[in-house]
């Protein structure tokens, strides 16, 4: 079974895909108002409004996201959050080597979702 996708459900598509593209450089595919999509190799981020999961009966609450977290891999972490300047609010773990060897900083979108930029050690 192939991964398709992570979906973000948000009461506000467009900005949310504007954090996104330009976190990642890329330029979201919108085939409707109320959804988007950036891919990638092996894995694409959805952005949808709560009006597409309408039918599910509160199932699904935007910015609510207390365990997952959406992460992407770069070349130079602390690079990638200098470039970014995000407000230091927003910051929940600045650049910092983790026990297993990457170097992590973690920040929120707009909606509260915590974001993971990461880079591998080298080999």
């Amino acid at each position: 079974m192939p991964f398709a996708s992570i979906r973000l459900v948000t009461d506000d598509v467009d900005r949310l895909v504007a954090f996104y593209e330009r976190l990642t450089g890329q330029v979201a595919a919108r085939p409707a108002p109320v959804f988007a999509q950036l891919g990638g190799p092996g894995a694409a981020l959805a952005i949808a409004s709560t009006q597409t999961v309408a039918m599910l009966g509160g199932a699904v609450t935007p910015a609510a996201n207390r365990s997952v977290i959406v992460e992407f891999e770069v070349a130079d972490v602390d690079a990638e959050l200098a470039r970014l300047q995000p407000d230091p609010q927003d910051v929940v773990l600045p650049p910092s080597t983790m026990p297993w060897g990457n170097r992590s900083a973690l920040l929120r979108d707009p909606d509260g979702n915590v974001v993971n930029l990461f880079s591998r050690p080298p080999a």
